[in-house]
């Protein structure tokens, strides 16, 4: 247990300074002119550095231990987040983009060794018994999103008390004492590498964990496509009337928006086994929920898209509309998304579950990178008519791919 609290607790901040950099990130280039497709490409590395690192992480646990990998992720974040604040406004357009997008990656890198290494941790040290795995899974996927929520908060609030570089370097002062903290506390608990692991073991023969995976493409997708640059700069024009402190207003209202997204979809994470009675369901049943959940998702961006099509000029009706529709948004994909976090670790053997959670992620950065990449693409050609409605339909393929889950034969210990 004091493994999984140190597990977690490292976890919360490193997802703290990852959701306030995000934020810093999309805001202060957003007032410096960038476009919706210039704002995509800052990401694009990130996510592409995820699947990397996702497909390589599995391998490296495997091999040198699940602490040598979660500290090595929150080492990196601190290097990226010092080397942002050497960004020159002098720089132009083009190198400003390709400088930001290189220190992503890093962060991309650094998010993904601290992800695999807590969510492998929880099925290796979480008990079992009684839907077990599911609550403890739930409650550090939930937790993580929350503080996630709260960073949103908090990068937007020190982008416009501190500046960008002041608030840059206070995050790298903090991020470097948790890691420095997590070193000094971390008691045993955690398995050591093994010599020996194959590469090539990270790829899956499950035909589960690979389903689940394609699954989680669509679904994170269907998320990133509005999530990433659609609605902030959706938001920012509707909120902001061009002036210095019209953009401090727009700053923290999008902020805090995106803030209570995220922490409402953290909430109903930890919920989610409540939700789906989960203690008192079999396992087949909640592999087929898993689909029934992924259609369930499926009316919401289908009806914003038919609400945003028939009036496409901002109006106050349009934008409340907007926020409650996202919000159901959120606490739906919030039990698919705890669904998928339980299941790939119960299908998961507990020999090789760092390689197959590495998989998994990968898949999950995949998505995000695809609904990235069509974030900023559709909402400069459609607006956000032809971002939701591209959400819709990769939340459709996600119900269709949930669907080939097989609840005959799970590979469940």
């Amino acid at each position: 247990m004091s493994a999984y609290i140190a597990v977690t607790a490292a976890y919360w901040a490193f997802m703290l300074t990852d959701g306030a950099l995000r934020m810093l990130v999309l805001l202060h280039f957003h007032t410096l002119g960038f476009s919706a497709v210039q704002l995509a490409y800052l990401f694009i590395l990130y996510e592409i550095a995820g699947m990397v690192t996702n497909l390589t992480a599995g391998w490296i646990a495997q091999r040198f231990g699940l602490t040598s990998t979660l500290y090595a992720g929150l080492g990196l974040q601190v290097i990226a987040l010092v080397a942002l604040a050497q960004l020159d406004p002098s720089w132009t357009i083009a190198a400003s983009v390709a400088f930001v997008m290189c220190v992503q990656g890093l962060s991309g890198v650094a998010k993904d060794l601290a992800k695999m290494s807590s969510k492998s941790a929880v099925k290796l040290l979480a008990p079992s018994a009684d839907g077990g795995l599911f609550r403890w899974v739930a409650i550090l996927t939930g937790s993580k999103n929350a503080v996630k929520g709260f960073g949103f908060l908090i990068g937007a609030a020190l982008l416009a008390v501190a500046g960008f570089d002041g608030a840059v370097l206070t995050m790298a002062i903090a991020a470097g004492a948790i890691l420095i903290a997590v070193v000094l506390f971390m008691p045993p608990g955690l398995p050591k590498g093994k010599k020996g692991t194959k590469f090539s073991d990270v790829f899956s023969k499950s035909a589960n964990v690979n389903w689940l995976s394609a699954a989680r493409v669509f679904l994170f997708g269907a998320r990133d496509v509005w999530f990433v640059v659609g609605i902030p700069i959706y938001f920012y024009a509707v909120l902001s009337n061009g002036s210095e402190a019209g953009n401090r207003t727009a700053f923290f209202m999008i902020g805090t928006f995106m803030a209570v997204w995220i922490i409402l979809y953290g909430v109903v994470q930890a919920a989610a086994p409540k939700i789906l009675r989960a203690a008192q369901r079999p396992e087949t049943e909640l592999i087929r929920a898993a689909r029934a959940w992924a259609f369930a998702l499926f009316f919401v961006p289908a009806a914003l898209t038919i609400a945003l099509a028939l009036s496409p000029a901002p109006q106050m009706w349009l934008t409340v509309t907007l926020v409650f529709g996202l919000l159901v948004f959120g606490a739906i994909f919030a039990v698919n998304s705890s669904l998928h976090s339980y299941l790939i670790l119960a299908f998961s053997k507990s020999e090789r579950v760092t390689m197959d959670v590495g998989f998994y992620y990968m898949a999950n950065a995949g998505g995000r990178l695809i609904g990235t990449l069509l974030s900023g693409l559709t909402y400069q050609i459609g607006g956000l008519t032809l971002v939701m409605a591209t959400a819709a339909i990769m939340v459709l393929l996600a119900a269709l791919t949930s669907g080939r889950l097989s609840a005959q034969d799970p590979i469940i210990e």
